[in-house]
């Protein structure tokens, strides 16, 4: 039986539908598990669909981080506050960068020269002030306003050799991280914001970043490359969780686990033949096809 349920015209008359034969949605991972999975003289006898559930769901994020491609992102302008909200469902960054007119990334760095540590209100004694039962504190620590109030010095050089050069041992000593004329950011996960050096503001900023994929009921989906990988992964940590099972059979599980894994994420690294040519003709590299 085939798996379209909607005719060609209905398909693209329907901006929703757009991409999504290529994955499979957990609920429907999870009730193809329990079909062919679980039963009598199958892999495993018994096990309940909250189980499967439950490790359907860890597979998905745990995958998610460095299996699945990164898809999410979002565009803001950064504000004269120099700083940015960390999406509902964020869990690590992949790149941040800012975007000229023309519409290219210009990537930032991260910066651990400074921080934004909670600033304790002190009196002219240098005690702490006591308000209630808690010691007080102020919003905003005395390092997050010089560093925000000033322009880094990796801002203000664009190191052009003519300027640079004639002074004897100017380069001397030069960090690599800060070699850069794009700008800085940190992240500060207490206040759950990013902070931007001075002179981000008022471009517009892009924020690639990583879910575990299980923040709504429609992004929880698995790539067709990666379906097998779930069955795996779901079979494994199934009967590595029972009692009275042996080990030979849970390190059979375990070894097919990693291989599936291990394919998925060939299979999702995307690499074309033809666009691997083109890369690696630009290094100079003879390529015979």
């Amino acid at each position: 039986m085939g798996l379209l349920n909607t005719t060609e015209g209905s398909y693209y008359q329907t901006e929703t539908a757009f991409g999504n034969y290529q994955f499979v949605s957990l609920n429907n991972i999870v009730d193809q598990f329990m079909i062919v999975y679980v039963g009598e003289d199958k892999l495993i006898s018994k096990a309940s669909r909250t189980d499967v559930a439950f490790h359907a769901q860890r597979g998905l994020a745990e995958m998610s981080f460095d299996t699945f491609k990164s898809i999410k992102g979002i565009e803001i302008v950064v504000p004269a506050t120099l700083s940015m909200i960390l999406p509902q469902d964020y869990v690590n960054y992949t790149k941040v960068s800012w975007v000229d007119s023309a519409g290219i990334k210009h990537l930032l760095y991260p910066i651990n020269k400074t921080s934004n540590p909670r600033s304790m209100s002190q009196d002219a004694d240098g005690e702490y002030i006591i308000s209630g039962d808690a010691v007080g504190s102020n919003d905003e620590s005395k390092a997050w306003a010089n560093y925000k109030s000033g322009t880094p010095a990796e801002n203000q050089d664009d190191y052009q050799d003519d300027t640079y050069w004639p002074l004897d041992g100017s380069r001397y000593g030069l960090d690599p991280q800060h070699a850069q004329a794009n700008g800085s950011f940190y992240i500060d996960p207490a206040s759950g914001k990013i902070h931007f050096s001075s002179n981000i503001s008022g471009k517009t900023v892009i924020l690639d970043y990583i879910s575990d994929g299980l923040g709504t009921d429609e992004e929880m989906q698995v790539h067709k490359f990666a379906e097998e990988a779930m069955y795996k992964w779901i079979s494994h940590a199934i009967l590595s969780g029972k009692s009275n099972i042996p080990e030979y059979q849970v390190n059979r599980l375990k070894k097919e686990r990693f291989a599936a894994v291990r394919t998925a994420k060939l299979r999702l690294s995307n690499l074309k033949s033809e666009e691997l040519t083109q890369i690696l003709r630009g290094k100079s590299k003879q390529i015979k096809h």
